[in-house]
C-alpha cells in the first residue's frame, strides 16, 4: 500500500499583502502528480485545508479541482480532515456529491463516513465515528483509518462523552483511539491514524507553532497530545497543523508532520517543503520517503548598509519574496523607499534598523507652530519609521479640505 500525507494546504493566504494563490497552483499540481507517478492507494490530508472559515472563490475553486487531481478523477480515495483554521460544515457540505469521486471529508471527531462501493474501484467495508476501512481492488488486505479532525477540548469532551472536565483530553483520546485499533486493527492491514493536533514525544520541548498560526495550545483549545497516547498497533500517523516536515518521535513509531507545501511566513524562510510518501504492509514498519516540493517561491531575509547594494541583490533576485532590513544613521527617505520598491516586485516587509538610536530619540521634539502637514509627517515618520508617501499626504490633505468644509 502507498499513501501520501500532505497537510496545512492554506489555501487563499496571503503574506501580507501579496497573493500567493498562483503559487498554490503550482504545488497542488505538484502533489497531483507525485501521486500519480508513484500510483498511491490513499491520500491523506490533516487539515488546513483552507487559511479562513470563509475563503475566497478562487481558493474554494482550487480546493475542489486539486481534490479531483488527486483521485485521479476517482480511482483513488482522498481523505480530507478539517483543521483549526476550517470550517466543519463548510468542509463537509460537499460530502454527498464529492464521495462519487473517492473524496471523502470529516469536519468533526464525530464525522462517519458510511459504507459504499465505488463502481470496481474500492469499498468502505467498515465504519463508526472516527473510523474507516477501505478494501482497495488490487489488494488482498484493507486499509484502516483512525482520524480526528481538529476540535477546542469541549468538542472533543462532548464527542467523548465525559462530563468530568478534569480528565485529561489526551487521556480521553487514547482510550477511543484504542477501543477502536483493539476493534477493527489486527495485523492483516494496514493501519493508520490521522489528526490534526499538536502531537509532541512527552518531556521534550515544545515545538513552536508557526507564525500567523491560529495556535492550538491556549485556553479552550486542545491540549498537547502525546506520542504515548497512539496505539501501538498504528503503523503510520499523518499529521497536521505544524509547517515543518519532521518525525515527531524517532523510536520504532512512524509519527510525522507532514508540513505545509509552502513557506508561509519568515520564520519558514529556511525550510524546504516535502510531502511524505508511506508505503505500508501488514505487521511490518511503514517506509517514509520525504518528497522534496519544488514549486513556489522562496521567502529571503536580507539585510544591507548600503541602498544601492541592496538595488543591485533585489534586481537579480526577482524569483522571491522578500523581507529587507535597511540599516542606517537615519529613516528611509520615500525617494529610498522607492528605489527599493521599483528594484523588485516582492518586498513584502522594508524594516529600518537606526544605528544611533540616541540621535533619532533626541530628534523628536516637536514644533507644534509648524503647519499640519509637516506635524502629520513627522508623526508618521516616529510612528512607523518612514515618510508618507505622496499618495497618503494627498489623502490627508483632502481630509483636511473635507474638516475645513463641514
Amino acid at each position: 500500500m502507498k499513501i501520501l500525507h500532505t497537510a496545512d494546504w492554506h489555501l487563499g493566504k496571503r503574506l501580507e499583502n501579496f497573493s500567493r494563490i498562483e503559487e498554490q497552483r503550482q504545488v497542488m499540481q505538484e502533489i497531483a502528480d507525485i501521486a500519480e507517478r508513484n500510483a498511491v492507494d490513499l491520500v491523506i490530508i490533516a487539515g488546513d485545508l483552507f487559511d479562513t472559515f470563509n475563503p475566497p472563490i478562487e481558493a474554494e475553486e482550487l480546493f475542489y479541482r486539486s481534490l479531483r487531481q488527486l483521485s485521479g478523477n476517482g480511482k483513488r480515495p482522498v481523505l480530507a480532515l478539517a483543521g483549526n483554521h476550517d470550517s466543519p460544515d463548510r468542509i463537509e457540505a460537499p460530502e454527498p456529491l464529492a464521495r462519487e469521486m473517492g473524496i471523502f471529508f470529516a469536519g468533526y471527531p464525530s464525522s462517519e463516513i458510511s459504507p459504499c462501493t465505488l463502481e470496481n474501484r474500492y469499498s468502505i467495508m467498515k465504519s463508526e465515528p472516527g473510523f474507516m476501512e477501505i478494501q482497495p481492488p488490487h489488494a488482498d488486505h484493507p486499509l484502516r483509518i483512525l482520524f480526528t479532525p481538529y476540535a477546542n477540548e469541549f468538542r472533543l469532551k462532548s464527542f467523548l462523552g465525559t462530563k468530568d472536565q478534569e480528565e485529561a483530553m489526551r487521556e480521553l483520546l487514547q482510550q477511543q483511539w484504542n477501543q477502536q485499533a483493539e476493534k477493527y486493527c489486527d495485523n492483516k492491514g494496514v493501519n493508520l491514524l490521522a489528526t490534526h493536533l499538536f502531537v509532541m514525544k512527552e518531556g521534550q520541548t515544545t515545538p513552536e507553532e508557526p507564525d500567523d498560526e491560529k495556535p492550538i495550545l491556549h485556553v479552550g483549545g486542545a491540549q498537547a497530545i502525546f506520542t504515548s497516547n497512539l496505539p501501538e498497533q498504528i503503523q503510520y500517523t499523518a499529521l497536521g497543523h505544524l509547517h515543518r516536515n519532521h518525525h515527531v518521535d524517532k523510536s520504532e513509531k512512524n509519527i510525522w508532520y507532514s508540513g505545509s507545501p509552502l513557506s508561509y511566513s519568515f520564520s519558514e524562510a529556511s525550510q524546504e517543503k516535502f510531502v511524505n510518501l508511506v508505503t505500508a504492509e501488514p505487521g511490518e514498519k511503514a517506509i517514509v520517503e520525504k518528497i522534496k516540493l519544488q514549486q513556489g517561491k522562496p521567502l529571503i531575509r536580507k539585510r544591507f548598509e548600503d541602498i544601492d547594494d541592496a538595488v543591485s541583490w533585489l534586481t537579480e533576485n526577482q524569483n522571491a519574496l522578500v523581507e529587507l532590513t535597511i540599516v542606517a544613521d537615519n529613516y528611509l527617505t520615500a525617494e529610498d523607499r522607492k528605489k527599493l520598491q521599483k528594484a523588485h516586485p516582492g518586498i513584502i516587509t522594508i524594516i529600518p534598523e537606526i544605528k544611533n538610536k540616541q540621535q533619532v530619540s533626541n530628534s523628536r521634539n516637536i514644533n507644534l507652530q509648524q503647519n499640519m502637514d509637516e506635524l502629520f509627517k513627522q508623526y508618521f515618520k516616529h510612528y512607523f519609521g518612514q515618510e508618507p508617501n505622496p499618495e497618503l499626504l494627498d489623502l490627508f490633505k483632502e481630509l483636511q479640505a473635507q474638516k475645513g468644509q463641514s
